[in-house]
């Protein structure tokens, strides 16, 4: 679906052809909005074609096995992007030819721990805005990975997952309970890592020829990560601030230099899992569990106080995530609760056929207009209909 957000209105919605959860959607850049990339739950990366008698047009661009969460865009090409999957695999492709290049498949870092090295399923890429040579994955460990576009060999050999810097805190170093869950690059290289069940850590560009980045990193704390893939982002001309959703349902604004949080908002009733600035002017777009994407804007310079329960949130958040460390997992439990997940998922892929359509009726749609932290309204106030997707 394509909006107007200004004017809450639909301007296009259109049969993807995937067969499962759409995970992420990018409009190529300088094609005038004609060319629509998405990544789903079933693996598949497809290219939208809108035609000027107003339909589109779809192909499969790849495939992953397992889901794609994320795709990256090469800043200012209307070619070339990225894919990752929990397949381990990344993809490079050119719209220009009519397939994928698979460029390697990441494995787990040789010596960080005594087991064989073992796939990593990939939930986030980002590129360097600054140098796009340069692109970050991140997945189902504790390392983000920088690799180096120049120096991948452009046929799936092992020998191109060669990362030119790892980033990690000292303390989740041989972490088995971590994964990472999201990742940004800031305007000047900085790289924002958010870990699932975890904190989020802002580290520095890396000009060191060392692999592994163990620098003191700025932590973000107050949020909890647990339930859902969630996102993280910076806003602000300058990328000032740094954004997370949360599993409480709130979403979280902290200043990016010393990491003081500024503002807490309730953005779902639920959980609040993506957050997107707009590239230009101060709007910032939400979405979560219920059945709508929210928009933000600041109605005025005074900064309004944090709301009097703050404590008791963070408080709550922190509690749930130690909580949940003090279970002690061992490793062969661990592998056999992953492979009953990829069981588990293979059997879904098999039954999305016939899936019924299982919305819960009963989510109330949101509505927040301006950086307030009131509860979200209710769906009778804009006359929707709880199955549709509504911008508010």
């Amino acid at each position: 679906m394509l909006w107007n957000w200004a004017s809450k209105t639909k301007l296009l919605a259109y049969p993807s052809g995937h067969l499962d959860n759409i995970f992420q959607t990018k409009i190529m850049p300088f094609t005038d909005d004609s060319k629509i990339v998405t990544s789903a739950g079933d693996g598949q990366v497809r290219l939208g074609l809108l035609r000027e008698d107003g339909k589109v047009d779809t192909t499969v661009l790849g495939k992953h096995r397992g889901c794609v969460y994320k795709l990256a865009v090469e800043p200012g090409s209307p070619h070339i992007l990225y894919s990752c999957g929990e397949d381990g695999f990344i993809h490079h492709y050119d719209l220009r030819s009519s397939s994928a290049t698979r460029l390697f498949s990441c494995s787990s870092l040789e010596g960080n721990n005594k087991h064989p090295p073992k796939k990593i399923r990939l939930n986030s890429i980002v590129i360097d805005s600054r140098n796009p040579c340069y692109f970050a994955v991140g997945g189902s460990d504790e390392y983000a990975r920088v690799y180096d576009i120049r120096t991948c060999q452009w046929d799936a050999s092992e020998d191109s997952d060669r990362p030119v810097s790892t980033f990690c805190p000292q303390h989740l170093i041989e972490s088995y309970d971590v994964h990472i869950t999201a990742l940004a690059y800031s305007s000047s290289s900085e790289l924002l890592v958010s870990y699932n069940d975890e904190l989020i850590y802002l580290f520095e560009k890396n000009a060191s020829e060392d692999l592994k980045n163990h620098q003191e990193a700025q932590v973000y704390s107050g949020h909890r990560n647990a339930q859902t893939i969630k996102g993280v982002n910076f806003f602000g001309p300058n990328d000032e601030y740094v954004l997370s959703g949360s599993d409480c349902g709130h979403i979280f604004i902290w200043k990016k230099k010393g990491a003081e949080l500024v503002r807490l908002m309730v953005g779902d009733q639920h959980v609040v899992n993506q957050l997107e600035p707009h590239p230009h002017i101060p709007i910032l777009a939400t979405c979560g569990i219920e059945n709508n994407v929210k928009i933000w804007a600041p109605l005025a310079s005074d900064i309004p106080p944090l709301p009097v329960n703050v404590k008791e949130i963070t408080e709550a958040n922190r509690k749930s995530r130690e909580d949940r460390s003090r279970v002690t997992l061992t490793p062969d439990l661990i592998m056999h609760v992953l492979r009953l997940q990829r069981r588990q998922t293979l059997a879904y892929v098999e039954r999305r056929y016939n899936r019924a359509d299982n919305v819960n009726s009963e989510d109330a749609e949101g509505s927040a207009l301006g950086l307030s932290d009131g509860d979200a309204s209710s769906e009778e106030d804009y006359g929707g209909n709880s199955r549709d997707c509504n911008i508010s």
